[in-house]
């Protein structure tokens, strides 16, 4: 959890320009892929990811409007999720202080402070975009590291990937 808003916009500068990273990565062909019959496509992962940067901030009252989007072109994806990311740090920036953290909001039946939910909000991204890694390694899709070399990034660097 986060004590201080400066907290949650450091982390989140981090994992945004992440994900912005992962979506540069899809081609428009990739956007169709889908690894379990029954789950979703890369590109409906993607969207996904960027519909839930104004829905869940907008449940805890930040005032975002609601978008769900469809884009079908990478290119498309990697616009619109950096434009809604800065939009939710300028909401939060105009709307909440440190103070609004431990605030209370209803949150799919729950009750969840603010500082729970941008927590929730951060976890959410991060989740997906592990499942649209693995999806884009079983494609032979590249692959960014993120938390460390990612299997390419160590043969640039002249080592051997860990096993």
């Amino acid at each position: 959890m986060f004590n201080t808003l400066n907290e949650f916009l450091t982390t989140w500068k981090y994992e945004s320009d992440s994900t912005a990273k992962i979506f540069g990565f899809l081609t428009d062909a990739s956007l169709t892929t889908k690894i379990d019959p029954d789950g979703r496509t890369l590109g409906r992962l993607a969207n996904h990811i960027i519909e839930t940067l104004t829905e869940m901030p907008k449940k805890l009252g930040l005032p975002l409007e609601e978008v769900f989007p469809s884009h079908m072109h990478v290119e498309d994806l990697v616009t619109d999720y950096q434009k809604k990311s800065d939009e939710l740090v300028s909401a939060i920036n105009a709307t909440w202080t440190d103070a609004n953290l431990p605030d209370m909001r209803d949150m799919y039946g729950e009750r969840w402070s603010i500082g729970a939910g941008l927590h929730a909000l951060l976890l959410h991204q991060v989740h997906h975009r592990g499942q649209m890694t693995a999806m884009m390694r079983s494609q032979g899709l590249t692959v960014s590291g993120i938390y460390g070399p990612a299997r390419e990034e160590w043969a640039l660097m002249g080592m051997q990937p860990l096993p």
